[in-house]
């Protein structure tokens, strides 16, 4: 029966950090970028014409250089790209969507270090994966810190 309590308890907390990032001024932000995003018509515009390049793009790398529209293609789609790139409304979101990224690894962080050390948490983010026991992997030479 303790174990269900305690576990009922881990679960009341997550939620309560899971609301605590909800209600975050991060999190506030996000929303309004993704809304801001959503009802701006270059934005969507750009999205719309670059996600059909994609496709032609991977169409052409199937043939890779013997494409006869290679070099037209990945020259555009790099264009598209840049174009996504410096759109204030994407870049806007972009810098939201990464800073929330960054919120709920450094929570998933600290909640497997608070466990164990040897917790190794999948993050994504090579500065976080940097800080775990294991850097390079066992296949990258030297001693491996791994156990």
């Amino acid at each position: 029966m303790l174990a269900t309590l305690e576990r009922l308890e881990i679960l009341d907390v997550s939620d309560e950090i899971a609301n605590m990032i909800l209600q975050s001024e991060l999190m506030d932000e996000y929303n309004r970028s993704l809304y801001t995003l959503r009802h701006n018509q270059e934005s969507q515009k750009l999205i719309k014409h670059f996600s059909k390049m994609k496709d032609k793009y991977e169409e052409v790398q199937r043939f890779g250089k013997y494409h006869p529209d290679y070099r037209t293609v990945t020259l555009e789609t790099r264009d598209l790209k840049r174009q996504l790139d410096l759109n204030e409304t994407i870049a806007a979101f972009k810098k939201a969507e990464q800073e929330i990224q960054t919120l709920l690894d450094e929570v998933s962080r600290m909640i497997g270090t608070a466990v164990s050390e040897n917790i190794k948490v999948p993050t994504g983010n090579p500065y976080f994966d940097s800080l775990s026991s294991c850097s390079g992997g066992c296949g990258s030479g030297g001693s491996c810190g791994c156990s």
